[in-house]
């Protein structure tokens, strides 16, 4: 029986796909509202709201696999002990670098901001892009790597954050996506190399986090806010959810009813989702307050779709459908990253089109073409063997 399966690479294509579009909305005007992220104080959420939390569940569910492939390739507890600490550490430096870039300081001159953004990015490829060969046109792997670890200390040499009366240096001021990612990944990363495969542990670890994020908004002795872990505990938890999935669907690939796991995760996600309705009344429905709400009801989603995937993909076998966005499932880390390399060299002909077309459902065409060229790039670039990988 195979170990991967399909439809994990195709969620994470169209996850990703969405993330580039709901990321562009920004440079339209007048666009349903449903669409965007929903304020913090209101109760609700739009499309946007959905995304990240899709992609906190991919990572999970990725990582019994990947776990599994390197215990079948004889990798010790320890290597794959030092392997998710050297995963987690350069998602939370790119996360870093990446949120401080947004912070960088506003009366500094735009190019100086772009160059600093576009060298950053580049030291990311240099670094962590995945090498088949230990030279590069003569140049060996090492020093390639080496050269990107000096750009980024040139980097936070050179940067300036604050304001002129108030400059400050580098500082998480948020982990920003990749950082709040490879938190949550190395958090249960450890969990699942210490519970294993054992199905009763990882969904009591997946409750004990979704109940973590509910504590987080109770008082804690007599004040404040409650006990919280280095993020909220709502990316562990969406993460955990994604850990379960996969463990439910080891436990039940050998069943003889191939609807068996479809099912079961469609009543979990009903689950997850009346859990989160429940509890609405508290705190409300809140991205950006990482409610407990929006945690289990994203969660369900997540769980639903996924299930919807898996039946059209790996039960009925049709995943054709899914060809031209794949490259966005194969080198995600790089589709991500790309758009802060094409917004530069875009944003002059975006100043020239007429105001129609940044609005309305115009605009939004506009986006989701912006967030396919990102994809086709992503996999022209996987042809010319750059193709990042942690």
């Amino acid at each position: 029986m195979k170990n991967r399966i399909a439809s994990i690479d195709i969620f994470r294509a169209l996850t990703m796909l969405l993330m580039i579009f709901v990321n562009d909305l920004w440079t339209l005007d007048n666009i349903p509202g449903w669409l965007e992220h929903t304020a913090a104080t209101d109760d609700g959420m739009g499309l946007a709201d959905v995304v990240f939390p899709a992609f906190l569940f991919i990572v999970g569910l990725s990582i019994p696999f990947a776990m599994k492939a390197r215990a079948n390739h004889g990798d010790t507890r320890a290597r794959i002990f030092v392997h998710i600490l050297r995963r987690s550490l350069a998602l939370i430096v790119m996360g870093f670098f990446m949120v401080n870039h947004e912070n960088y300081r506003s009366d500094i001159p735009q190019l100086t901001r772009t160059a600093w953004e576009i060298f950053m990015i580049l030291a990311f490829v240099l670094i962590w892009n995945s090498y088949e060969k230990e030279k590069v046109r003569g140049i060996p792997v090492w020093l390639l790597q080496a050269a990107g670890v000096v750009i980024l200390v040139l980097l936070a040499l050179l940067y300036k954050g604050g304001t002129p009366a108030e400059p400050e240096w580098m500082t998480p001021h948020w982990w920003g996506i990749l950082g709040l990612i490879g938190w949550a990944y190395l958090l249960n990363s450890l969990l699942y190399l210490v519970t294993g495969n054992r199905l009763w542990l990882i969904v009591a670890s997946c409750l004990i986090l979704h109940a973590l994020n509910a504590q987080e908004f109770l008082p804690f002795s007599g004040s404040g806010r409650g006990f919280r872990l280095i993020v909220s505990a709502s990316n562990h938890a969406l993460v955990a959810s994604g850990v379960m999935t996969t463990a439910i669907f080891m436990q039940l690939r050998n069943n003889t009813r191939k609807f068996a796991f479809p099912v079961v995760m469609t009543l979990t996600a009903l689950v997850f989702v009346c859990y989160g309705f429940t509890v609405r009344p508290l705190w409300g429905i809140s991205k950006i307050l990482a409610t407990p709400a929006w945690t289990a009801i994203c969660a369900g989603i997540s769980m639903a779709v996924f299930s919807l995937i898996y039946v059209i993909s790996d039960i009925f076998h049709t995943a054709r459908w899914a060809g031209v966005i794949m490259p966005a499932g194969r080198s995600t880390l790089t589709c991500y990253l790309l758009p802060g390399l094409v917004y530069p060299f875009l944003w002059p002909l975006q100043q020239l089109m007429p105001p129609a077309f940044l609005e309305g459902w115009i605009g939004i065409l506009k986006s989701l073409l912006f967030a396919l060229l990102i994809v086709v790039l992503t996999g022209l670039l996987e042809k010319i063997k750059i193709h990042l990988k942690i």
